[in-house]
Parts: C-alpha cells; structure tokens; sequence
C-alpha cells in the first residue's frame, strides 16, 4: 500500500467525515511530504489530546517509509 493511501485510510477511520479527507503529496530533498486535511471539526481527532494520535500516525509512516527506503513527514493541515 503506499503511503498516501496509508496516511489517508488511518484518517478516514478517525474522522466522522471520510469524505472530506485529502491527502496531497509532495518530493522535498531526500523526502516526501505528505499533506493531510480534513473537515474543520474533525483536526482535533486527527490530532488527539496532546497530539498523541498525530505522533501515532506519524510513526506509523515512519516504519512504512522505513520499509520502502523513502523518508517520509506528515503535515496536518489547519
């Protein structure tokens, strides 16, 4: 699975709006950007109290990237 879809089927499980959940990707140096929006009301569940949900899917990406020899960073959009 690559990454984008990864990042974007963990965030449709989380939101009470999957429709609304776009994940853009971008090729930095030596990494890919992946940026993640969703519905206003639904930021803070992708986020999660003290940003414990960001930083589990943050290293949920880490391992597949690791996986696939490519650097990979999450952006929660606002």
């Amino acid at each position: 699975m690559p990454m984008r879809e990864l990042v974007a089927f963990m965030a449709r499980a989380l939101v009470q709006d999957p429709a609304a959940v776009e994940v853009s990707e971008e090729s930095a140096e030596r990494e890919r950007v992946l940026r993640l929006r969703v519905a206003p009301g639904d930021t803070g569940r992708v986020i999660g109290r003290e940003g414990r949900t960001a930083r589990a899917l943050r290293t949920v990406l880490a391992v597949a990237s690791t996986r696939t020899g490519a650097r990979a960073r999450l952006d929660i959009a606002d």
